[in-house]
This record gives C-alpha cells, structure tokens and sequence, in this order.
C-alpha cells in the first residue's frame, strides 16, 4: 500500500486560524510518501529516510499490543530516539483507538516513509505523516490530529487536495473549500527559508496566554483572505501584506520580521508564515530578491512555481 500527503504553507491567517479566521492555504510540490508491505512476524518495523534517503529514524513495535521493542535515530538534532518512538505511538495508538481493526492482524507490516523536502523545512513532516497514517487507519485525519496533537487543521487540509484552499474551523470542525490562487504576478513571490525550524506549538501557546477578544481583527483577516484572491496588482498584493503583518503583529506583541532582521529591502514586502520567528517567509520582489536574501546567508530561495503545486 502506498499513501502520499503533500506538504503546505499557511499565507493568511496564522494563529487567528484557531479562532475561526477563514485562512488561505497552498498545499506545496514537496510532500512525504509512506508505503506499506505485509510480512510474516508479528512486529510493526518502521523506517523513516529523509529526502536525500538517508534512514534517520527506525523503530520496532511488537503487534498487537504495540510495544516499543527498540529504537535508533540517526540526528546530532533535536529529540531523542524515545521521544520520536513515544511521539509516533501515541499517534498509532490513537489511530487504533479510533479504528481496534487497524494493526489487528496476526502478520505485522514493514513501513517506510520518505520526505521530499529537507526535515528542518517545516512544510509539513508531521501533518503530513499524521494524514498518510489516518489514510491507512481508515480514520479522519483531523481528529487524528486533535486527539494526538493540537494544531488547526489546515495542514491536513494540504495535505488532503492539490489545489490551494480557504480553511477555517466552524463549530470546532473544519470546514474546507477548494479556491482558485493564481496571481498574474507570481513570477513577483518567492519563499525563503529562515534557517530555522520554528516549533508550532510554541508560538500557539504564546498566542492562547492573550486572552482578548479579537473578533474585528478576525473578521479583517477573513477580508484579507479572500482579498488575496482578487488581487490584480503586486502593489495591491503588497498592502495587502503590510496590513496582514501589521494586524498580526499587534496581536502576538512580535514587531514584523521585515523590521527584525530586512529593514534594508526596498524590493518589495515579506510577510512571516505560520509560527513567527521560523520556518518559510513570504517574499514579492523581482529578480535580485534571491541575490538579496543569498547576500544575507539565506540560500533557500524559491519561486512560486518552484514549491507551490
């Protein structure tokens, strides 16, 4: 059996996303596969290789009781062999929870995942993992991720359609609709990577300790939205973008990262996605921007065509 879950970027919304803003969300080319194939002992063996096939995480699990046996990473990174092995239990064991058919045979199963894109990417090892098990499980890939993790759901969203999508969460559900992206101007929109991985759940505690009301703000973000849309121009994308960071800014008590750390950049405006502080921006710009950003130690610069599927 082979499942595929494609990766995702977050380009409005973040944070305000748990709170019932309607979000756009791109799901990229990068993504992660996991396969399948039945074997005659009763043990779950798990293999995880990285985008260049590198195994950095292996694990057994005897069946049916799905017991850790043994477990190795190869990273001098963060976490710890256990930490990842206990971290992909629970997530196998809620999906047992959900479906008691699911790894209930008496033969057991060698599985082995591969990204697409570096780990440290932050597009999406996790959710897109969660979505390919779910797929596996027979079970819904959102509660999935509620019950193992916590998190908004539009990664799941991405990793479930190829085509770009307005995500929000209505009535603690999610609700997903297919949208049309696709700026005149994409050749203007690049995505650079930051050099480094910024954990999620952090940013969203920060987020939950401000415990204000910030309904015009989610109502104007839902606007923004949908305003990328109907963007005819860079420029009209561009204010778009000052505002968006503007607003999230006030919120999260972060001064925007085009003020952090690229207050020299007059090529156009860069807006942080997802958690702030990490992981992808995006950047409009012509073509010196790579050069720019490249100048400043950030090599991980790709065109719109280049990530966005």
């Amino acid at each position: 059996m082979n499942f595929y879950s494609n990766g995702k970027l977050l380009l409005s919304g973040e944070y305000l996303v748990l709170d019932g803003a309607v979000s756009l969300a791109v799901p990229t080319k990068f993504g992660q596969d996991l396969v399948v194939e039945n074997i005659q002992q009763p043990q779950l063996i798990w293999g995880s290789f990285t985008h260049t096939g590198d195994c950095w995480f292996e694990a057994v699990f005897e069946l049916p009781k799905l017991r850790l046996v043994s477990c190795t990473f190869n990273s001098d990174k963060e976490g710890s062999a256990e930490f990842i092995a206990e971290t992909l239990l629970e997530i196998l064991s809620e999906a047992k929870r959900m479906n008691p058919d699911f790894l209930s045979t008496k033969n057991g199963f060698v599985v082995k995942t591969r990204l697409t894109f570096p780990r440290n990417w932050g597009l999406g090892s996790s959710s897109t993992l969660i979505n390919s098990i779910a797929s596996w499980a027979k079970v819904d890939a959102f509660q999935l991720l509620w019950n193992s993790f916590k998190g908004s759901g539009y990664d799941i969203a991405c990793a479930q359609n190829n085509t770009p999508v307005f995500y929000q969460i209505s009535s603690k559900k999610p609700v997903v609709k297919q949208v049309e992206f696709n700026p005149t101007f994409k050749e203007n929109i690049f995505f650079v990577y930051l050099n480094q991985k910024q954990d999620s759940k952090e940013g969203i505690a920060k987020f939950r300790e401000s415990e204000q009301n910030f309904d015009k703000e989610i109502q104007r973000i839902s606007e923004i939205s949908n305003e990328f849309l109907k963007a005819k121009s860079i420029e009209n994308f561009n204010q778009l973008l000052v505002e968006h960071e503007e607003i999230i800014s006030s919120i999260i008590k972060l001064k925007p990262i085009k003020e952090q750390l690229f207050s020299d950049y007059h090529l156009g405006e860069i807006k942080s996605l997802g958690a702030w502080g990490g992981d992808f921006v995006m950047v409009t710009g012509n073509d010196q921007t790579p050069n720019y950003f490249k100048n400043k130690g950030f090599d991980t610069v790709l065109r719109y065509q280049q990530i966005i599927l």
